[in-house]
Formats: structure tokens, C-alpha cells, sequence
């Protein structure tokens, strides 16, 4: 089997209201619909979402660099030189989430090759994960309410809070009215998308030590080295690394330089291939993880549910697997279903993504 040809379709889907956080905003969902082709007929799926403001891509630059370099390089060759493959990829530099892409369908294509789903492939420890739902950036009424909402129809219970504004009380009352008015039956963790200083990060994380936070994210920018080390001494939760750990040399890096104590692993970024090395390298030093979202669609949904519910240490947080819920539309012919705070994933071969062609039709951007 030999891989044939490679698409990249833009499309744009717009989101139900404005996505904020620190670092930008979205209104669109302006992905890449990535495609592998096989002489076999075989054809994995997966998506490219550009996030300019955090890696520097685009929708136009993902379908460049598939169409004009990547793709050249691996027509030809057999899915399973996936060394091969990322051999060739990585002489490029940069570009994760289109590289990620790339190799996500490669695996759909092996698993649907040999008849088994991806999550098998990768570890097969389980079939489902907890969802966590990202709240943020409003009127704390407005974030306790869509909580409630989550809460009350699909049973989630845990809750990822953006937070990254000045004055950071208002972040900080925010997080505080969800924990009021949900209770200490819910799980509450951060995320700053590296908006405040390592200073405002203490204060706020002092402001909110009775709230009993799971742990925080990305508070302050990775350029920070000195300052994220002394935060990570004065904090009494656990530090997640996001935007700064991209590749695995980077997940070392914080790790070993003292200023994370925990990583975010997300396959929009890192694909199956290198999310399981860095899996494997926190695994190796007793370093906590949990499943990011990178505002996918369905599509880069299930990827990320097939990654982490394969193995038992990704499978021990809620993955962050409902951003999808503040999409007007999605691709999917069958759309996923939430219930009771859980998400399972496919069942059949390969990644299980069978896109509705109509809509594919009506939201690409190239036609």
C-alpha cells in the first residue's frame, strides 16, 4: 500500500459566539480538512486547526505547506514507514498542527487497513474519557449559567476556567462565583494562556487557594524561564505546560528546567506519533498529564478521544472534549453525543470519521 495523494480543503464553520482568551479570539472555525489517499482506495481523515496567535499558522499557510512541500515528500511511500514520514516532515521546521494532521490520518489509514480502531493500535486501555468544558471571559453570572447548562444536559462536571485578564480579581471572582454556585461536587482548573506575570499568577493563585483548583495552566509566557521556575515554588497545585511544550525537546525543557510539573498533550499539535513520545517521556518521570483541546471540530475531537482514551495515564483526568458545543455546524455525518459527563469513542475501523459531503460542500472555501 502506497500513499496516493494528499488533500488539504479549507472550510469555515462560525462558532455559536466569540471564543476569548488571552492570547486572542476566534470567531470562525477556519480549519483544514486533511486527507490521505491510498492505491488501496484507503482514505484517512483528520484536521488542521490554525492557531496564528499561539504556533503561527494559517489556513493558507497548512494547505501551502501540505500542498508544496509535505505532500512531494511522502506521495509514494508506504503508511507504515511513519518513521519515514516524519523523517521527511521534519525537515521543515515549525508547522505542528499541519504535520499533525498528516500523521493523525496516517494511522486512520493503518487502522482501517488492518480492520481495528486507532485507539486499539495506540494501547487500547479503554473506550471512553470524562469531558471537561471550558468556561471563560464573561460576566461570572454568564459562566456560572453555561456551566449549569453543561452540567444539567450532558452531565459534566469538570470545568476548565480561561482566565489571563487584568485586574485579575475579576478572573478570580469569576472562578470563585463557579465554585459557589456549582459546589464542591465539580472540578475546577485554570488556564492563563500565558496572560499574567509570574507575580500576578502568585496573587491570583493566593486569591484562590480556598477554591480547591486541580491545577493551573500556562499562566505566564514560557520567555518567563526565571519567573515560571519561582512561580512553580510558590504554587501549592500543580503547573501545567500548553503552548510551550509543542515538541518533545520542548517538554524536557520545562520539565527539567523546574518550570512546569505537569503537560498538556494535545494530538492537534503533537498528532498520535509524537503525543505518545511525550506521553511516554511524563510517564517515564512521574509527570501528570491531561487531554487539550485546540477549539477543534468534531473531527480533531475524536482524534483526541481516541489518544487518550488508549492509555490508562491520559485516561485519569477529563479530556477536553466539548468545544465543539460552541460550533453552529460540524462535518461529521454522525454527530458526537455526551452523555453523563462522557464521550466513547467510535466504534469501527480506524479513527471512525465519516464526513457528511454535503456539508463539506457547503463550508469549503476552495470551491
Amino acid at each position: 500500500m502506497k500513499i496516493t495523494r494528499i488533500e488539504a480543503i479549507p472550510f469555515s464553520i462560525p462558532y455559536r459566539k466569540p471564543l476569548r482568551f488571552a492570547s486572542g479570539q476566534v470567531t470562525d472555525a477556519e480549519h483544514v480538512l486533511v486527507r490521505v489517499h491510498t492505491d488501496d482506495g484507503v482514505v484517512g481523515t483528520a484536521e488542521a486547526p490554525p492557531r496564528p496567535f499561539t504556533y503561527g499558522e494559517t489556513q493558507a499557510s497548512i494547505i501551502a505547506v501540505i500542498d508544496g512541500v509535505f505532500a512531494p515528500q511522502i506521495v509514494g511511500i508506504s503508511p507504515l514507514e511513519r518513521e519515514n514520514i516524519h523523517a521527511r516532515l521534519n525537515r521543515t521546521v515549525a508547522n505542528p498542527t499541519a504535520k499533525s494532521a498528516i500523521d493523525m490520518a496516517i494511522w486512520d489509514v493503518i487502522g482501517q487497513s488492518v480492520g481495528a480502531p486507532v485507539t486499539e493500535l495506540l494501547g487500547g486501555y479503554g473506550n471512553h474519557m470524562r469531558v471537561s468544558h471550558m468556561v471563560g471571559f464573561a460576566e461570572p453570572s454568564e459562566m456560572v449559567a453555561e456551566a449549569g447548562r453543561m452540567r444539567d444536559a450532558f452531565g459534566i462536571t469538570t470545568f476548565k476556567v480561561k482566565v489571563g485578564r487584568r485586574p485579575i480579581d475579576r478572573d478570580v471572582a469569576a472562578c470563585r462565583a463557579l465554585r459557589e454556585a456549582l459546589g464542591d461536587d465539580i472540578e475546577l482548573y485554570i488556564d492563563g494562556n500565558r496572560g499574567w506575570t509570574p507575580a500576578e499568577s502568585a496573587r491570583a493563585l493566593r486569591a484562590m487557594a480556598d477554591l480547591d483548583l486541580q491545577f493551573a495552566e500556562e499562566l505566564c509566557p514560557a520567555d518567563d524561564v526565571l519567573g515560571r521556575r519561582w512561580l512553580v515554588t510558590q504554587s501549592t497545585i500543580p503547573m501545567f505546560a500548553d503552548e510551550s511544550v509543542s515538541r518533545p525537546g520542548e517538554v524536557t525543557r520545562e520539565l527539567l528546567g523546574g518550570a512546569a510539573t505537569g503537560i498538556s498533550i494535545k494530538t492537534a499539535r503533537t498528532g498520535f506519533t509524537y503525543s505518545q513520545r511525550v506521553l511516554f517521556q511524563c510517564e517515564g518521570m512521574g509527570v501528570d498529564v491531561v487531554m487539550g483541546n485546540q477549539i477543534d471540530s468534531q473531527i480533531g475531537t475524536l482524534c483526541t478521544l481516541a489518544f487518550g482514551a488508549a492509555f490508562e495515564l491520559t485516561s485519569r483526568r477529563a479530556g477536553e472534549l466539548s468545544n465543539f458545543l460552541d460550533m453552529s455546524d460540524d462535518l461529521l455525518a454522525e454527530p458526537l453525543q455526551i452523555r453523563n459527563g462522557v464521550l466513547r469513542v467510535r466504534d469501527g475501523h480506524g479513527l471512525g470519521i465519516e464526513i457528511d459531503e454535503d456539508k463539506l460542500t457547503h463550508y469549503r472555501q476552495d470551491s
